[in-house]
């Protein structure tokens, strides 16, 4: 008698073992992170992370204390110090063009009219550079005025420059002198009440401000922090490899602002004021970095830093370099 297993049979018995077991195999195989899939357990690596600093100073605006802020001068003097990163703050014209600033408007601090008139405070609101084309922008200064704040601050005749202008510049510095590249990190001045009226919609802001980075050919020294935690989701979705920071000035705690914004940064950045030795740990045992803003005095530089925070954002890298005997 025949078996079961006729020779008619047998072939496609072993077809649907070989389908059975290709298909466990396909499973059991690591599968490419998507742009908006779940990896919110896992924080994301930086491009270049193997080159990443241990401690991470980070210059504040370029160099406030020193010279304006936001401004090519700034940013330029900052790297005279012994800075790893610069930080500073970018919003977008009419002309859909990334500036460097701190504000959408021109601040009353540190602003005055193309014919050399002081902004008033009253008006700064109103010069809503959302509203305005970059050529508009160039033509008001931003630090001839000196900045009542910064005593120490240089006056000097500037205007907020476009960041391709400042990354460009700093470039050519950095080759210019043989220094040691520098990473960026970039705020995105984004709230949702100004969406649409002082800054573009959260994915807007990203694309355009990503698709600038590229072009420059930096994204691989380039991570992107905000208060926004919209921004944060909408870099996310664009490219799931760019180290993003959440800045934090609340005091809710670590858990409720990880919950707001769905998933672990790169690094956690908040108030300097809200740092201690469990935050510290907690921030380390979920695998980010702790880099806290903004550090000018030197007691708290040293305090913060025996602390075991990953880095400082400061006004006066002149001071944090004496400090930190840098």
């Amino acid at each position: 008698m025949k078996t079961f297993l006729s020779h008619s049979v047998f072939p496609f018995i072993l077809l649907f073992f070989a389908l059975v077991l290709g298909l466990f195999a396909c499973a059991s195989e690591p599968t490419e992170q998507h742009a908006g899939e779940d990896v919110s357990s896992q924080p994301h690596q930086f491009r270049a992370m193997a080159h990443f600093p241990d401690f991470d100073l980070q210059g504040h605006r370029g160099a406030r204390g020193i010279l304006p802020e936001n401004t090519i001068p700034g940013l330029l003097v900052a790297l005279d110090f012994p800075i790893t990163t610069l930080e500073f703050d970018v919003v977008v014209s009419a002309d859909s063009l990334i500036v460097l600033s701190h504000e959408p408007w021109f601040h009353h601090e540190i602003s005055s009219h193309p014919d050399g008139r002081p902004v008033a405070p009253e008006e700064a609101l109103g010069l809503n550079m959302f509203q305005m084309t970059y050529d508009e922008i160039s033509r008001f200064d931003v630090g001839l005025r000196g900045h009542v704040r910064f005593p120490e601050q240089q006056p000097m005749a500037v205007s907020k420059p476009l960041m391709r202008d400042a990354i460009l510049a700093v470039e050519a510095h950095l080759a210019e002198t043989g220094r040691t590249p520098v990473f960026y990190n970039i705020e995105t001045k984004s709230n949702p009440e100004g969406y649409n009226l002082y800054t573009p919609e959260p994915h807007v802001f990203a694309e355009l401000l990503y698709m600038e980075l590229e072009a420059l050919g930096v994204l691989d020294r380039v991570f992107i922090q905000s208060f926004d935690v919209a921004t944060l989701q909408a870099m996310r979705e664009i490219d799931p490899t760019m180290p993003l920071v959440l800045l934090v000035e609340n005091e809710r705690g670590l858990d409720r602002n990880l919950e707001q914004l769905g998933f672990i940064p790169e690094v956690y950045s908040p108030n300097f004021t809200l740092i201690d030795t469990e935050l510290v740990n907690r921030v380390h045992g979920m695998g980010m970095r702790l880099v806290p803003w903004t550090i000018n005095q030197k007691e708290d530089m040293i305090r913060l830093t025996q602390m075991g925070v990953d880095g400082l954002i400061t006004d006066y890298p002149n001071r944090a370099a004496e400090a930190l005997e840098l």
